[in-house]
């Protein structure tokens, strides 16, 4: 069963988690390199760790493993062997079931909600780049080379026991394609796929949001298709294609608001949780059923989308 499902039919809704990277970023940790949040999980673990507790504890019924950026060439580029590299990347699943165990094993936590799940991050090749081209889509691999390059770490990540994969930030259809052929390498496996959007109907490298999701409309593995990492702004008219396009349930989790310049690796703007999660309920009218946050936003926000969505006033 698409492991979304529960949740969608009990409440309507499903409450993802907010950044991880750059709530770290906020937390005094220093990310400024290649491997961005994959070297906390290099260097302290535990933070890592903690941080899906405070995700639980705000609201969150899926957690998102911190494997975005981690890949075996990532890993050994640094200077890891090829086991060590996977050891990192089971690593980062782990550290996510344990959180959730551990917030499950409280019975405090369990008035009115599912258990949570876990899904294993599947970042764009342009994560490990690290040069921006998550935002752009030009690569230097075709669909062929592409789905080389993610097929270790696929595999390695479907056979761990995170309950879904997160096929995220994908900026282009060549690599929606060769990601969507290895989910159909492994049977019985269920991700979600979110795209980076560049404006109000196309994803990074100019391909229609709306003909990457009804290419993933007949496979039967997709659990959902959506948007991530996108400027808030955009995303009432994106919805608006995808629901057209798609019966797939739409997955959603914007940026905070605030601008990203890749090249400086900056930030610049404002945003605040409270509205952030007050238009949760206007995404969530328009179609939006797994709702959460991406770059900038971090447990508050997640704390208010859920009080939005249940109609929590206190």
């Amino acid at each position: 069963m698409n492991p979304l499902t529960p949740f969608l039919t009990e409440f309507g809704y499903m409450v993802l988690d907010g950044g991880l990277a750059t709530e770290l970023e906020a937390r005094g940790y220093d990310l400024n390199d290649e491997l961005w949040s994959a070297r906390v999980l290099l260097e302290d673990p535990g933070a890592i760790q903690q941080l899906h507790y405070d995700y639980l504890v705000a609201g969150a019924d899926c957690i998102i493993a911190a494997s975005y950026q981690g890949t075996h060439a990532g890993f050994m580029k640094r200077g890891l062997t090829e086991l060590e590299a996977s050891d990192l990347l089971q690593l980062a699943v782990t550290l996510a079931v344990d959180a959730r165990d551990a917030f499950w094993r409280d019975p405090a936590n369990r008035a009115s909600r599912r258990k949570p799940i876990v899904a294993a991050s599947i970042g764009p090749y342009g994560a490990f780049l690290a040069d921006g081209s998550e935002y752009t889509g030009v690569y230097d691999l075709d669909e062929a080379g592409l789905k080389e390059f993610h097929r270790q770490r696929w595999h390695l990540l479907a056979a761990t026991n995170a309950d879904v994969l997160a096929c995220e930030t994908i900026p282009s259809m060549v690599e929606c394609r060769a990601l969507a052929q290895l989910l159909l390498e492994t049977p019985g496996r269920f991700a979600w796929f979110s795209f980076s959007c560049r404006d109000a109907l196309h994803i990074s490298d100019g391909s229609l949001l709306a003909d990457c999701l009804l290419f993933l409309d007949g496979i039967e593995q997709v659990a959902a298709a959506g948007i991530n990492c996108t400027a808030p702004k955009y995303v009432p008219a994106l919805l608006a294609a995808a629901r057209a396009a798609t019966s797939k349930p739409l997955v959603l989790y914007p940026n905070s608001g605030e601008a990203y310049d890749a090249s400086a690796k900056r930030w610049s703007g404002w945003s605040d949780a409270g509205d952030f999660a007050l238009s949760s309920m206007a995404w969530h009218k328009a179609g939006a059923a797994v709702i959460g946050g991406c770059c900038r936003t971090g447990p508050e926000h997640i704390r208010q989308i859920r009080r939005r969505l249940t109609g929590d006033n206190s």
